[in-house]
């Protein structure tokens, strides 16, 4: 996903076509275009080989997301330090950290939609600035849809006004309404016109395209309707507290705010349930759930801060224990094991290895401690430093496991078919990352509908394999092979190499 939405933002660059976009030359209507532009502007100030400055917009629209809720939590938990603690938990979710740094546009479509929530739940809830919240909450849900169509409508907004509707109801809307059909018609400006202008400019494709999204939606990655029950877990590091979170019979008689709580649950478990409704489903499309389940999270944390030390029996204190001191207990054992998992690959790492394992022994260490001395704040606040610590510290080792011998780049071969004049074509595939490491447009061939190149000879690119297709597409043509090329970060003996980053280059030449 990362390297078509960055092909796409290439191409407007170099074709200057910032509405009707593109990938590797072919109409690409699937997504709104806004997160797009932004890479683009990325890459024309830091150049297209910069991934950093593509991913930076992604970084700031997370770091924007995190802020927000903890803005929203301020006005509707009526608590600082409880919001305070909401954004810890969502700023270090497994998803929104991955999200945070991946050029994929969920994540713009859900920071833009929680800017949009804060502001309508203040216009639902409050009589003062009534304008203002309404123009801000509907220009904001726009720019929702303009990131990544209606996904953070569905997963995110509608459970939202269904939780509010429960929990808080709608009221005194006799002096709202016009600034409510405000809010409409401005959501409605932003998100249509983008839609409207590529029906108007090229309706056939369009039509086709949203075609072929909807029997995607139907009849791919379909999963069974409980597929996403543990949700939960999406959380990473809070998996077994945010479990505990979602017990309302048990967190009901113990939260400051029942009314704030039933809110952020109903919201979590609306979201869970609609996103349940799509045959389609993916792990990362529980992003959304995330959100309010910080939330609903944050409540059993409070809790747990005012009665761990003494008013919690021993078996409430067992979810705590298992959470933190399985966290605490891998910081100790991080030298050990990380020497054990690592240690045929940590030439040239050691300095990386040594800095983790101290700072995590520490943090675990203390952790340990301080959870025996049942100080849970100081638990808390130490594995917010362990997870920011492996973020920082221990990721770049997982470059020690990127070895491929045989890894063979792309981005030579456009300067050199600039310079034998031998175009290059591609055979029935566009894996994206291929297309990206090329460095530009690759021509596409489908076999199905085949329309030989005018050229003498030229150059394919075909998937390993496949071969016997291009000598069937061009049977007066010999067929040379010139070499492989693998993008792989490592070698095809390894668990999670893929084959759609390897292809072979053929010489085409008719006889």
């Amino acid at each position: 996903m990362e390297a078509r939405n960055f092909i796409t933002a290439r191409e407007m660059v170099s074709d200057d076509s910032w509405l009707l976009t593109t990938m590797n030359g072919e109409p690409r209507y699937e997504k709104p275009p806004l997160p797009t532009w932004l890479a683009a502007f990325g890459g024309m100030l830091f150049g297209f080989k910069n991934l950093i400055a593509l991913r930076v917009p992604s970084a700031i629209i997370t770091l924007i997301l995190v802020l927000f809720s903890y803005r929203f939590g301020v006005y509707f938990l009526k608590d600082k330090k409880q919001a305070f603690i909401n954004g810890l938990i969502l700023a270090t979710s497994f998803y929104v950290v991955f999200a945070g740094r991946n050029g994929t546009w969920d994540i713009f479509a859900h920071g833009f939609m929680i800017i949009g929530i804060y502001y309508i739940f203040q216009f639902f809830s409050s009589d003062e600035k009534i304008w203002r919240n309404a123009l801000v909450a509907g220009t904001f849900i726009g720019l929702s849809f303009m990131s990544k169509g209606p996904v953070s409508h569905f997963a995110l907004f509608l459970p939202f006004l269904i939780a509010y509707s429960i929990v808080y109801k709608y009221s005194n809307f006799k002096k709202k309404w016009l600034p409510l059909v405000g809010l409409i018609l401005v959501t409605a400006a932003i998100s249509v016109w983008w839609p409207y202008y590529i029906s108007i400019m090229d309706g056939e494709t369009a039509r086709a395209i949203a075609d072929k999204e909807t029997t995607a939606w139907q009849n791919r990655n379909v999963r069974p309707f409980y597929y996403y029950w543990s949700f939960f877990m999406q959380s990473g590091a809070w998996t077994v507290v945010a479990f505990v979170s979602l017990l309302y019979p048990y967190l009901k008689t113990r939260v400051e705010n029942l009314k704030a709580y039933k809110f952020s649950l109903f919201w979590t478990l609306a979201s869970v349930v609609l996103l349940s409704l799509i045959p389609e489903k993916k792990s990362r499309y529980l992003l959304p759930v995330l959100i309010p389940l910080a939330y609903t999270t944050s409540f059993f944390f409070m809790y747990v801060f005012r009665a761990f030390k003494e008013q919690m029996n021993k078996y409430e204190r067992i979810p705590v224990y298992l959470n933190f001191g399985l966290i605490g207990l891998v910081g100790v054992a991080f030298p050990i094991a990380g020497y054990i998992f690592l240690k045929d690959n940590l030439t040239g790492f050691y300095t990386p290895f040594a800095v983790t394992s101290i700072v995590l022994v520490l943090i675990g260490f203390f952790t340990l401690k301080y959870l025996y001395q049942r100080k849970i704040q100081l638990v808390f606040y130490l594995i917010i430093a362990f997870l920011m610590s492996v973020t920082t510290f221990s990721f770049p080792l997982m470059n020690s496991f990127l070895e491929n011998p045989k890894y063979n780049s792309l981005q030579e071969i456009s300067q050199k078919a600039a310079t034998e004049q031998i175009p290059v074509y591609m055979f029935n595939i566009q894996s994206p990352e291929l297309v990206w490491d090329y460095g530009g447009k690759v021509p596409l061939l489908h076999s199905h509908a085949l329309e030989a190149p005018k050229e003498a000879k030229f150059k394919a690119l075909v998937m390993i394999g496949a071969k016997k297709s291009l000598e069937k597409a061009f049977p007066n043509h010999t067929i040379t092979y010139i070499e492989t090329f693998d993008l792989n970060p490592i070698d095809d003996s390894k668990k999670g190499y893929k084959d759609r980053l390897r292809t072979d280059m053929y010489l085409v030449a008719k006889n």
